[in-house]
Formats: C-alpha cells, structure tokens, sequence
C-alpha cells in the first residue's frame, strides 16, 4: 500500500512539474502604436500632417462595426485629400477574440475598395495588395500603394 502511495505521488509530483513547463513564458511585447506609426510617417518622408484621424462617424462608416470592440490603442488614419492609396488602423484589443473581430472589420475594408469600392483601377490594385496583420491582440490594416510591404514589415519587426 504504502508502495502504491509513493509512486501515485510521484507520479503527481511529475505531472504537477510537466504542466508548469507548458507556459513558455513568452508575453505579448507592450507596442506604443503612436510612437511607430509617427516613426513611420518620418521614415516615409511624409509631413506629419498628411494622414488624418478618421473618428467617429466617420470611423464606424469607413469600419462598421469597429466601435462595438474594446480596445487599449486605436489609430485609424487616412489622408483626406490624395489620389494615393494611404490608409491604416492599429490596434491594440482588449482580448484575443477582440482582435480577431476586429481583424474580420478591417478585412471586410480591403476586400471591399479592391472589389471596386475604390473606383479607380489603381486604387482598387493597391487596395488588393493591403494587409490585414495579427500579433496577440494587435492589429494592423495597413493599404498603401507607395509603402505596403515597408510599413507591413515595420509593423511584424514590432514583434519578432
């Protein structure tokens, strides 16, 4: 009995040990979204000025539904008046399942200006090529026909 005992507790014991190993104690980086995305626009050689904040009605028109989800950082800029393809969100949710909603607004947004919201054939060809990007509970849309694959792969070094 007592052999029986000794080894269902070692057993435990071994098991209590494998379970702790399963965290790989690996946490999300704290991203200030402000900070990269005005590095960014430096880096672009753009005046801080050219893209706007897109709010309120505006924000729930361009992305409906993206007001319903709760979120720590939201950036959502666009230039108010340019020919080019320059727009972005980033965010940063409150959950996983938050982001991932929010990853499906942001898509919803690509595939509409590529599938003619756009208009013009170049604009719907740089909305085509946008990118909808996940990191733990950050997101990114990122369309821009001068500096899609820069700025996408800004955002992903964020997290490397």
């Amino acid at each position: 009995m007592k052999r029986m005992l000794t080894l269902t507790m070692t057993l435990l014991l071994a098991m209590s040990l494998l379970t702790a190993c399963g965290d790989s104690g690996k946490k999300e980086p704290e991203v200030d979204l402000t900070a990269y995305f005005d590095q960014m626009i430096k880096d672009a050689g753009l005046d801080e000025n050219y893209m706007a904040d897109l709010e309120g009605e505006m924000l729930e028109s361009y992305y409906p539904g993206i007001s319903d989800i709760a979120t720590k950082q939201l950036l959502a800029k666009a230039p108010m008046m340019s020919g080019a393809v320059n727009e972005m969100v980033l965010m940063q949710c409150e959950s996983e399942e938050d982001a991932g909603k929010a990853a499906a607004i942001l898509q919803e947004r690509i595939d509409t200006q590529a599938e003619g919201g756009a208009w013009y054939p170049e604009s719907m060809e740089a909305w085509s090529n946008g990118q909808v990007i996940q990191h733990g509970t950050y997101v990114a849309m990122i369309a821009s026909a001068q500096f899609q694959e820069t700025w996408a792969d800004g955002f992903n070094a964020l997290f490397a």
